[in-house]
This record gives structure tokens, sequence and C-alpha cells, in this order.
């Protein structure tokens, strides 16, 4: 018996440490002009990384840009994304900093809105160079639609359209209305534990931007203001241990990735108004709101798509989602996606 619970804790040993240092790699796609890498490339002198999946490679390229600072989607990007596969080359990228492309050696000053705009336009050219295409469809979550969103302004000749979901709209603002919706939740539910804590941290602008704001979301989460029909920290530790996208080691560099984004990030758009700063775009724009979305509020949202110019602009409302319609609603979603290409490709 003892020799058999020995034979069982080797085995045990053996099996985490063939998940931690399996090499990274994605499922091949049926056809001759099909793509299926992870890829690491040097983007503003720094190895990170991208998965690309694509049916035929003569299909337009879709850029997601992850949400968080730090809260990437390649280890479970997948389980949505079938349907895309099957009309774009889909890139997913683990930014500066984040997940794959963490690394304890990133200078801390690195991070900043600037260098992230450059990088995404690196990757751009490097995309449009590999796949023969002049422009890209982008695709931005959250954070990703606030750089995004400078990317289209100082780049619109790279980008077909712009695809929004969860737009930052303005920084304090957003606070205040998430902060202001958390609160009403907990009056009405009588919540002590709640209501104590929005007390202690008081209302934005926070004094410690990052722990004030974890506080906040840990109780936002609660009353439905981030996710309803997903459990996305679930996605990424269910892909960390399953998916051949990412690695034990990765699922550690994700949990370090986010930590080092949200301590040099978070807080640094404190002075972002879009409707002030960016009332303009030249690229197609749709905004994908979440009903329920309290995270970047949907109200900001629909106040920014009634003031910005744009040659075609559209609000599309999620009726079951808050903040990831992208996922809460993934074939609705993708729907969306292959028919703003349709009619863009129609329109040129």
């Amino acid at each position: 018996m003892k020799l058999l619970r020995k034979t069982v804790v080797i085995v045990l040993m053996i099996s985490i440490l063939v998940m931690l240092f399996l090499p990274n790699r994605t499922p091949k796609i049926e056809g001759e002009n099909s793509v299926a890498v992870i890829e690491k490339i040097k983007l503003g002198g720094l190895e990170q990384a991208i998965l690309v999946r694509g049916k035929d490679i003569s299909n337009p390229v879709l850029l997601f840009l992850h949400g968080g600072p730090g809260y990437p989607q390649i280890s479970f990007a997948r389980k949505y994304e079938k349907k895309l596969e099957d009309n774009f080359v889909v890139v997913n990228w683990d930014q500066r900093g984040s997940g794959m492309s963490y690394s304890s050696n990133i200078p801390k000053e690195s991070m900043n809105r600037e260098q992230f705009i450059e990088d995404t336009k690196e990757l751009i050219d490097y995309l449009c160079e590999k796949y023969q295409k002049e422009k890209i469809y982008l695709v931005g979550h959250s954070w990703g639609t606030e750089l995004g969103l400078y990317v289209v302004d100082k780049y619109p000749e790279k980008v077909a359209a712009f695809i929004s979901i969860g737009q930052v709209v303005n920084g304090i603002e957003s606070e205040v209305i998430s902060y202001d919706y958390v609160l009403e939740m907990a009056n009405e539910n009588n919540d002590k534990k709640a209501l104590d804590d929005l007390i202690r941290i008081g209302r934005p602008p926070y004094k410690n931007t990052v722990n004030d704001t974890a506080t906040q979301r840990k109780w936002l989460s609660k009353y439905g203001g981030v996710e309803r029909k997903v459990n996305t920290l679930r996605d990424i530790i269910l892909g960390s241990i399953l998916s051949s996208e990412y690695t034990g080691i990765d699922g550690i560099k994700f949990a370090l990735g986010n930590k080092f984004s949200a301590d040099t990030m978070w807080g640094h758009n404190k002075d972002l108004d879009f409707i002030r700063d960016i009332p303009e775009v030249k690229v197609p724009i749709y905004f994908c709101a979440g009903r329920y979305d309290y995270n970047t509020p949907s109200v900001l949202i629909e106040e920014y798509y009634n003031e910005i110019i744009a040659p075609k602009k559209e609000l599309i409302w999620f009726e079951e989602s808050a903040h990831f319609p992208n996922l809460e609603e993934y074939e609705n979603f993708n729907e969306l996606v292959i028919r703003i290409k349709d009619e863009i490709e129609k329109g040129s």
C-alpha cells in the first residue's frame, strides 16, 4: 500500500512538472491556406506573444486588444472565437507585461500609454506585412478600447473598422458612476460588509487606486456589474491548466503580470475624457455595450456615441451582458463582427 501511495505521488509530481514545462502550441486548422501558430515577436524592443488562428490567410486580419491592463485571453480565446476563425485571421496578443509577455525584466517606466500605442502600431505593421494586408480590423475590450481609440486616432490609415467592447470614456466619471451603483445596491440589500468597505474607501477619485478599485470591483462583481453569464477568472485558470496555448508557467506569469500591470498602469487615465479629447475618428466605429455594464458604465458609452463624429458609427446593445458581451453573448458578437466585415467590404 505504501509503495502504491509513493507511486501515485511520483506520478502526480511528474504530471505537474510536464504541465508546467510543456511547449506552447495551438491545434491545427484543416486546410492548405490555414494558419494556427503561437509566435513571440519583438515589439518596442520587448519579446511579446501572439496567437494567430484562421481558416484562410486570404481573409482579413482581426486583432483583439485585451482589457486590464494585464487581463489577456490567449488561454481561453479558442472557446469563443471558432466562427471568427472561419472568416478572419484572428490575432490575440498578450500585451507588454501580461501573460506570456510578462517578464520581471520589463522596465516599469515602459508601462505607459504611449509605449502601448507604439507596440500596437508595430504589431499591426507586422501583421499587414506578413499577411499582405493594407488594413486590419481592430477590436478593443475595456482598457483595450482606450488603447484602440488612441491607435485609431493616430494611425487611421491602418484600421478598416474599430469594434469597441465596454468603451472607456471618462476615467473619473466612470469610477464615480460605478461606485454609486454599488453603493445603491448595497443599501437596497442592507449589505453591511459592502457598505463598510465602500464608506471606508470613499467616493472616487480613490486615495489608493489599486487597492480601493479592487475593493469596489469585488462588490461590483457581486451585484452583476462585471459578469453575468461567464466567469473569466475560471476560464483563465482552466485555460492555464488544460489548454495547449498556455502552460502552467504561463498561468503563473499571468498572475504576476496581472499584478505588475495593475501596480504600474491602474489610475493612469484619471485625466481621460474622450468626449473632449477625441470627438471625431476617421474610421467606422462600432460600440458594443452590455446593458448591465457598470465596470465601464454603458450610460457613458451611449453619451459618447451620440457625440462622436465618424464616417460610420453604430451602438449595439447586448441585453443579457455586463462588461463582457463578446463572451457572455459570443454568438451574437461573432455574427456582428462578420456583418461589419461584410458591410465594410461591400462599401469599399
